[in-house]
């Protein structure tokens, strides 16, 4: 099949606070083997992503130090594991090193950030807007945790109209069952599933930020 897009890379929450060794997921005892296990791939991603000309958007979990914004002061009915994340550890405090993108994959200038305060980008966001600015109908998604933030934010795109891609080996769980169930579920009902050579050998260039897609479903 072949199809006209304007895509656009999204890097969900790669930060510190998730991805890095003395950040809060990995001083809340977590084995963060698998998210550190997709940095350079999601490296590659943003790369060729740059070089090919896509728009490159990364999101950032954020937290305000006062807890104003904190999941307990909506919810009643919070799971152990949530309540666990807000009670222990700060995770993603505004202004903290554990709430900074990755050394490796910092954003260039002509990056957009978008922060962030539930699991998906489009939440309370300006990201809707921008995409429409650039005339995007294409999300390309990167990032942790694939069944949590990475999942509502494409079941989010999704239901607004864009399509969908999903880079399995740029994404990644805690949790291998739920990684491997979302796949599953995109493949399924949202879009495609394709590794990080795959999609860039399937893409080229037409103009103006239109590129043409050809794929096997």
């Amino acid at each position: 099949m072949r199809y006209k897009v304007r895509p656009a890379l999204v890097i969900v929450d790669m930060q510190n606070c998730f991805v890095s060794e003395n950040g809060s997921f990995h001083r809340l005892g977590y084995d963060i083997g698998n998210y550190r296990r997709i940095i350079e791939k999601v490296k590659e991603a943003y790369s060729t992503a740059r070089e090919l000309g896509l728009p490159v958007f990364f999101s950032k979990a954020l937290r305000e130090k006062s807890g104003i914004d904190l999941l307990d002061r909506v919810h009643q009915i919070l799971p152990p594991k949530r309540l666990e994340r807000i009670k222990k550890v700060p995770i993603a405090v505004r202004g903290t090193w554990d709430a900074e993108i990755i050394d490796e994959l910092k954003p260039g200038e002509e990056d957009l950030v978008v922060d962030k305060r539930r699991d998906s980008i489009f939440q309370d966001t300006e990201f809707e807007m921008w995409l429409k600015s650039l005339r995007i109908d294409t999300l390309v998604f990167t990032g942790v945790d694939t069944s949590i933030c990475v999942e509502s934010s494409l079941r989010d795109a999704f239901n607004r109209g864009y399509d969908i891609i999903l880079l399995s080996d740029a994404t990644a769980s805690l949790n291998e069952e739920f990684y491997r169930v979302t796949l599953e579920e995109v493949r399924e009902a949202f879009g495609l599933v394709m590794s990080v050579e795959e999609f860039f050998d399937s893409i080229s260039g037409l103009y103006g930020g239109e590129y043409l897609l050809e794929v096997s479903i």
